[in-house]
């Protein structure tokens, strides 16, 4: 069973139920996310050994979090227990024109107070076969570009794959400090994630003759996109999601995957989205575990497009979805009939 280790910040997420506004009733439902968490329960969900690594306070609120992400047969054992509060995010969703709303509430979180000596990356990485982070922990702070940046080099030594989702996110860096440090971080990374936008952002590489809400997206501007990032920084891998954004209740999805010779598309999903947070973070884990397991490049891009649309339909952030039910998707069945 291949071995992955992903690594990153859990959050408490505070979200009013269903689509009312922030503080239209006095209720919110609590659950737990974040983008490398998000990714080790898919992976545990396919079966995959799933370690998850990061730093949470010894408080109930941070021992509820692990033994969320225990349920889904994560391995918590490398995280560290130390530091005084979660993070929290919260969330409005969106509706027709009505578009999501996110509001970070982080600051002096455990992880975002981490020090290099808390992760011990040689044991951390013990027999793994594949290290994932997204561009959102190094944004938390010089510290964690210096955390990151010593798993990268670790892995490399013990000849792990590292795959990144770029996930420029603009409330927790600019686009200066982005480029920056992904500009280093990137030179260890096999396999390279990005969506639309996060190229543009963080490395200045657009896709051009595409108006991602205008319903357009040129599939030629994004195959240079793919080869621009591959030749900048030897990537193996360059996988794009492609999203046209119709509102906030219906998108467009797919899923594109160079591996530098040829380019893949996958078959296109139109979602009507029940939860979007997290598509792109099962995106990556159905990624991950397809390349994993041996599959083509066709292959690996349609069972990371076809997981990722069924993460739409799903609440939360985590991914709570089967190999079988991707596999159903895949094989043309999306109908949404009642199975009895």
């Amino acid at each position: 069973m291949a071995k992955v280790v992903t690594f990153g910040e859990i959050m408490l997420r505070l979200a009013p139920n269903g689509y009312y506004r922030f503080f239209q009733n006095d209720q919110m439902q609590a659950t737990f996310g974040g983008g490398e968490a998000n990714v080790a329960v898919s992976l545990a969900n396919y079966g995959l050994d799933s370690v998850y690594v990061t730093k949470l306070p010894k408080h109930a609120i941070g021992q509820a979090a692990v033994n969320d992400l225990r349920y889904f047969g994560v391995d918590t054992s490398k995280i560290v227990r130390d530091g005084e509060r979660i993070g929290i995010y919260f969330l409005e969703k969106g509706a027709s024109q009505r578009g999501s709303v996110c509001i970070y509430d982080r600051a002096h979180s455990a992880i975002q107070t981490a020090a290099k000596e808390d992760f011990d990356w040689n044991d951390i990485f013990e027999n793994a076969d594949w290290f994932h982070f997204t561009g959102i922990t190094p944004a938390l702070g010089e510290n964690l570009v210096e955390i990151c940046k010593d798993a990268c080099k670790t892995a490399k030594e013990k000849g792990v794959k590292i795959s990144c989702d770029l996930n420029y996110r603009s409330k927790l860096w600019t686009r200066d400090e982005a480029r920056k440090a992904m500009t280093d971080l990137c030179r260890y990374v096999d396999v390279c994630i990005s969506n639309e936008e996060d190229a543009k952002d963080v490395f200045g590489i657009e896709a051009e003759g595409s108006d991602i809400y205008g319903g357009k997206l040129n599939h030629e501007g994004y195959k240079s996109v793919a080869k621009q990032l591959a030749d900048k920084f030897g990537f193996e891998k360059v996988a794009i999601t492609l999203r046209t954004s119709i509102s906030a209740s219906d998108n467009d999805w797919a899923g594109m995957l160079y591996d530098g010779e040829d380019y893949y598309f996958s078959k296109p999903y139109h979602l009507h989205i029940v939860d979007r947070v997290g598509g792109g973070d099962s995106f990556s884990g159905g990624l991950i575990y397809s390349l994993l397991s041996g599959k083509t490049s066709k292959e690996a891009v349609e069972f990371a497009a076809a997981a990722s649309a069924l993460k739409h339909t799903v609440e939360g952030d985590y991914n709570r979805m089967s190999v079988a039910e991707v596999e159903k998707l895949i094989s043309g069945d999306g109908s949404g009939r009642v199975q009895r």
